[in-house]
């Protein structure tokens, strides 16, 4: 009992030891999968130092070593692997051999084959896909349990004499097996503790992410070429500081910056198989230049040594890849990994969403110029019979009805999507109503009531000159008497209502003609400001109709 006790004692110094080591970055290495050069040098170091302080505090038990060493040996080569778990072994082994007694070539066996036999345990469950085992404390317990009994056997057949063996395993199987045992279930429990932790710190990395996406946003959306690539690769390296980041389409490398710049050339075919298989496959590829071996398809001397490639995505088609490079002498940490994938799904969210506001732009033009066409026609044929009636009887009032209609056609042509002050669509009616008075002669008169202020708001061409159409054609010029036309403005709870009311009331929801041009209106509004603006129609039957148009209003639109 008081040897089970003594080495719990020794057990503890060590745990507290680690909880010391896990408060700073270099317990991030236990906490890693990959096995790669440093990480293999860095857990050799560590457990061999275990083993060896193990021996170093041991307790002397029939010219023998009780002792915790079993620990450092197994836990070595479950996180290194075999290589690093022999070293471990025989390096722990070495140091007890050094120090005598009859069990010296005993331990030293023993220990060696414990470091090598967890190594090869890791080996199978990383290549069966199961390396989280590993960090399972059960496991561990039951590995360090089966190492421990594997050196008791060793030492009852390789110690002499063969009684004092017997005698000296008697006394410290039951307190080796338990403690180490126990010891290094709580090790793996720490580190997977420390693992789940730094997993966790993925979603923590959603901040970068976002700010990623912050500083990215709108510049994919102008295009996917080498000019946004080179500026979203930019802002990766920088907000994630790996060793390199390259943006491809399907054929050509787009953008790259980083290590091994001078060589990774925009606008080169690809030359990557991993990138090719990403593409061809639709799926994430990770060489991390272990498990999977990496090695640049340019040039033998660049020092990139690992690679995560993921795919760009656009309406389920692959149409280019992101891929984040670690230099030789870096580990690719799996929080890396993680924020990699996310940066390619927020990449390829961008794209979609270039692509979808540049055929919204293309249906809106379209839409525009419909709303062009169904104008033009009508008016400029009514326009030309109104100018030849008038032309002889009064040349002057022709000549300025000529230059309106000139005018008119002239604010057409140059109309875009864009946005346009309420004084310019007010100029432009004016010109448009100019003609229409001519054309109805004293039946129509149009009153427009908006304040000064509200003259410089921004608002979709062409909102106002359809509703007005809408209302002579359909209103006012199926009247025998007189025709109004009122065209309000107004501020109402940050609202700008506009209001253009005919004393017709002729309005019908299924006039097609109508409802062309005021649908399009009500459209291209809601894609500008949103589904709670647009057009609301109130008619009284032979009364009026009230056309009341609903638009977002701060003092900065004006």
């Amino acid at each position: 009992m008081s040897l089970i006790l003594l080495l719990t004692q020794q057990m503890s110094l060590y745990l507290v030891l680690v909880y010391l080591v896990s408060k700073t970055p270099l317990f991030k290495f236990f906490a890693e999968a990959a096995t790669r050069l440093p990480h293999k040098i860095f857990i050799y170091l560590i457990f061999s130092g275990f083993c060896i302080m193990a021996t170093y505090f041991g307790e002397q038990t029939n010219d023998a070593i009780a002792n915790t060493r079993a620990m450092g040996a197994v836990l070595g080569g479950l996180l290194g692997g075999p290589v690093t778990g022999f070293l471990v072994g025989l390096t722990g082994g070495l140091h007890r051999y050094s120090m005598g007694g009859f069990t010296d070539v005993a331990c030293a066996i023993s220990t060696t084959l414990e470091g090598f036999s967890a190594g090869i345990i890791s080996l199978y469950l990383r290549r069966q896909d199961k390396s989280e085992l590993i960090y399972a404390p059960l496991l561990v317990c039951l590995v360090t349990f089966c190492a421990e009994m594997l050196q008791m056997g060793v030492i009852l057949l390789v110690a002499q004499p063969f009684a004092d063996a017997w005698a000296l395993v008697k006394q410290i199987a039951l307190p080796m097996l338990l403690v180490n045992s126990i010891g290094a279930a709580l090790f793996m429990s720490m580190v997977r503790d420390q693992k789940t932790m730094f997993d966790k710190l993925s979603s923590a990395f959603s901040t970068q992410a976002l700010k990623i996406a912050e500083r990215s946003v709108g510049v994919l959306s102008k295009g996917f070429n080498q000019e946004s690539s080179t500026q979203v690769a930019q802002i990766i390296i920088e907000e994630t500081h790996v060793g390199a980041v390259a943006i491809t389409d399907r054929e050509h490398l787009l953008a790259f910056i980083g290590t091994g710049a001078d060589h990774h050339i925009p606008g080169t075919p690809i030359s990557s198989k991993i990138t090719q298989d990403a593409i061809d496959n639709n799926c994430v590829m990770f060489a991390d230049g272990v498990n999977m071996a990496y090695s640049c398809s340019i040039s033998a001397q660049c020092r990139l040594g690992s690679s995560l490639v993921i795919p760009l995505r656009c309406e389920n088609e692959v149409i280019g890849t992101i891929k984040l490079y670690e230099p030789k002498n870096k580990l690719f940490l799996n929080i890396n990994r993680t924020l990699g994938e996310g940066i390619g799904r927020l990449l390829s969210n961008q794209i979609l969403f270039g692509r979808f506001e540049r055929q919204q732009n293309l249906l809106t033009q379209a839409e525009l110029k419909l709303l062009q066409a169904q104008v033009n026609p009508h008016f400029l044929f009514n326009a030309l019979n109104t100018i030849a009636a008038i032309i002889k009887r009064d040349p002057l009032k022709a000549r300025q009805l000529i230059q309106q209609l000139s005018q008119f056609l002239r604010i057409n042509l140059k109309r875009t999507t864009g946005l346009v002050t309420l004084s310019d669509e007010l100029e432009h009616i004016d010109s448009y109503l100019t003609i229409e008075k001519a054309r109805f002669i004293d039946k129509l008169n149009v009153e427009i009531d908006i304040p000064d202020q509200l003259l410089h708001f921004r608002l979709p061409a062409f909102t106002l000159q359809p509703i007005i159409e809408n209302a002579v054609k359909h209103g006012t010029s199926h009247m025998l008497e007189h025709g109004l036309i009122r065209v309000t403005g107004k501020v109402r709870d940050d609202l700008l209502i506009l209001e253009v009311i005919d004393n017709a009331g002729l309005y019908q929801s299924d006039n097609n003609s109508e409802g062309l041009g005021m649908n399009l209106v009500h459209k291209r509004i809601q894609n500008q400001f949103g589904t709670e603006f647009g057009i609301d129609v109130d008619c009284h039957k032979d009364e009026y109709t009230r056309v009341s148009i609903k638009l977002p209003y701060t003092e900065t639109q004006t």
